[in-house]
């Protein structure tokens, strides 16, 4: 009896075969990979032709565009195979539902944490995010993962369902704006107005500073020293490793001109 109320139900909710178009499911599949994947292809291989403060703008919207592709085929496909009437969609999508919930809860937890990724954007494509301990450039925004490439060229796919237990820390948040700071420990016998302004001018002589933006020198006495922090921004936040390297280097050719001796323990103190 039980079986038989199953079969009717399915009946009901199903069309006949001879009612379903499979063919034309068939292309609107096909044609909605091919368009997801030349989305994907495309948008960032022009956002990175344009200038920075363009490419920031852009690069969002490839996630967004695959989102309404994804939106259409399963708007098109699903009535193909159903008759879409209220009560049948809810049925199909809660049997769905509870499917996904009981058979691939982490997977299912990661695709829906990809839709509020999109809302509440806690990163976008193109922004330097930081989620455990994987720093890098977000590239792409795919259905469960985010494409992390880092530094050292490494492709990281995290997650999405990390942005429910794990804080995500974004450097730009959608701007191109994005602060560099370049650590500088000094013994601390030194003249600290002299070692300020020093700092500051290396930063405004660099080819990769962002002249629209604050230069800021701040330091804090330490049990070994003095620990110097100069901030400022680059350009183009993809030149943030080669700004800190310029910093790094040119301040710490200034700082031996003007006689001031490192920090030899600040190795063994935690970062600040």
């Amino acid at each position: 009896m039980q079986v038989a109320n199953v079969a009717d139900e399915a009946t009901r909710i199903l069309r006949e075969w001879s009612e379903i178009r499979l063919f034309e499911a068939a292309v609107v599949l096909a044609a909605g990979f091919v368009l997801s994947t030349a989305i994907k292809w495309t948008v960032p291989r022009f956002a990175d032709r344009l200038p920075y403060r363009f490419r920031i703008w852009v690069l969002p919207w490839e996630p967004i565009l695959r989102f309404l592709v994804l939106l259409f085929v399963l708007t098109y496909v699903v009535p193909l195979f159903i008759h879409p009437t209220p009560e049948n969609l809810l049925a199909i999508f809660g049997a769905l539902a509870v499917a996904l919930g009981f058979a691939f809860k982490d997977y299912a937890g990661s695709l829906i944490a990809g839709v509020v990724a999109l809302y509440e954007r806690p990163y976008r494509t193109g922004d330097w995010v930081q989620i455990e301990g994987a720093y890098g450039e977000v590239r792409s925004l795919d259905l469960r993962t985010v494409q992390i490439l880092t530094p050292d060229d490494t492709m990281v796919a995290v997650p999405h369902g990390k942005i429910w237990t794990t804080a995500i820390y974004n450097n730009n948040s959608g701007h191109r704006e994005l602060m560099c700071v370049a650590d500088f420990y000094l013994h601390p016998d030194h003249v600290g107005r002299e070692v300020q302004q020093k700092l500051y001018d290396v930063a405004l002589v660099s080819p990769y500073l962002h002249v629209d933006k604050p230069v800021l020198v701040v330091a804090a006495e330490k049990p070994w020293g003095t620990h110097y922090r100069l901030k400022a921004y680059p350009f183009d936040g993809r030149y943030q490793f080669q700004f800190i390297t310029d910093l790094t280097l040119r301040g710490k050719a200034a700082l031996r001109r003007l006689g001031v001796e490192f920090g030899a323990t600040a190795l063994a103190q935690p970062s600040d």
